[in-house]
């Protein structure tokens, strides 16, 4: 494990109080908000080394970069918007999601994202 650093400090507050995925650009412009002197290869190289240590995981969702989030958050599924670009997570998962799958498929795991306008956009 690596020194806890400021920088390090303020990405980990940034994510406590997120509460949603991030791009490496968001984690950036609020990080600096706590550490001003905060830059662009600290936060990668900061967030590269928490997924290593299994802080934080990656998440992909189509027509954007990676994103990033608490890795000991329970199964959910994302809801992205489609004007301001943000992520958000949805914790409900719909019943009977295995019933979509062809007749005689078996369904190991499954991954929802919905699309639409956030609260602040809609």
């Amino acid at each position: 494990m690596q020194r806890d650093t400021r920088q390090r400090r303020a990405i980990r507050r940034v994510f406590m109080s997120a509460g949603r995925p991030l791009t490496l650009d968001e984690i950036l412009q609020y990080g600096q908000r706590i550490v001003p002197s905060l830059g662009v290869a600290t936060v990668y190289r900061n967030v590269k080394t928490l997924v290593r240590e299994g802080w934080l995981s990656r998440v992909k969702l189509p027509g954007g970069g990676l994103r990033y989030e608490l890795a000991d958050r329970p199964h959910h599924h994302h809801f992205l918007c489609n004007s301001c670009d943000q992520a958000f997570d949805v914790h409900r998962c719909p019943d009977e999601v295995e019933t979509l799958a062809p007749d005689g498929f078996q369904v190991d795991s499954h991954e929802l994202i919905l699309f639409g306008r956030c609260a602040a956009c809609a």
